[in-house]
């Protein structure tokens, strides 16, 4: 099943996709829901985030080539960082590049989304507290990274983690192929089986640190080939089994 949360006439709601076409459910995919209404094209509705995260818990070097390529070690346990909800938008959004920074880069990212709220998790029982995939681009000030010494302010800026265009359930995602395009040339291109820390893993890890409500996300790394974007440019994350996520880039 592929829920998204799309807006017709301004109006949002959550629903099911199926062949280029959307039905809206109520109230949500978090519970048990009804399918309601005429199913509309998707070209006569506004895709927008799939889920509205009271956070987005990222993780720092989880793919072995991109720890290679910036010279550091593998991580023992993983690196998690919290991007705010104020960064979140939705498929065809802009990113707009702040003012601050002279270095935005994108890193496309496989994204998990939290089905119901979860504390202390087994790693053999996370698939009961996943609601299922989506694309993620953690976009990035890198200069502030650098500077900052840490990631707070180069990872939180409004309109920095764009997701979608929907979350896809019962998908084995142990092996997908995930690229980042920029202008439609591939900057990044890698597969799932690269991660340091495997999903179940990763759930469980991150719930015995903070506790996990539905909707949330868990950005799970991005692969080697990270790089700037600009004003005029347009960037899309493709992963197997889930589709592109595609986004303008402007000035603040």
């Amino acid at each position: 099943m592929n829920f998204c949360r799309f807006a017709a006439k301004d109006k949002p709601a959550y629903g099911i996709v199926e062949e280029n076409r959307v039905r809206e459910i109520y109230p949500g995919p978090f519970s048990d829901y009804k399918v309601i209404g005429e199913a509309v094209s998707l070209s006569h509705v506004r895709l927008l985030a799939p889920v509205t995260p009271s956070k987005i818990i990222a993780v720092g070097m989880n793919y072995r080539k991109h720890a290679e390529e910036l010279s550091h070690s593998l991580p023992e346990e993983p690196i998690i960082f919290l991007k705010p909800s104020t960064s979140v938008i939705g498929p065809e959004g802009v990113i707009y590049c702040p003012k601050m920074s002279a270095r935005v880069d994108y890193e496309g990212e496989l994204a998990v989304v939290i089905k119901k709220r979860a504390r202390n998790v087994p790693s053999e029982k996370t698939g009961e507290y996943i609601l299922g995939y989506t694309c993620l681009n953690d976009v990035t000030a890198r200069d502030l990274q650098k500077k900052d010494g840490q990631w707070a302010r180069a990872k939180s800026f409004d309109t920095f983690a764009p997701i979608g265009p929907w979350v896809v359930d019962n998908l084995d995602i142990s092996d997908l192929g995930i690229e980042t395009y920029l202008n439609g040339d591939i900057r990044q291109s890698s597969r799932t089986a690269d991660m340091v820390f495997k999903v179940p893993f990763l759930v469980s890890f991150i719930s015995q640190v903070m506790t996990l409500e539905a909707g949330d996300v868990i950005a799970t790394g991005t692969p080697s080939g990270i790089g700037p974007m600009k004003p005029g440019d347009t960037v899309e994350v493709r992963i197997d089994g889930i589709g592109g996520l595609r986004n303008s880039v402007e000035s603040e």
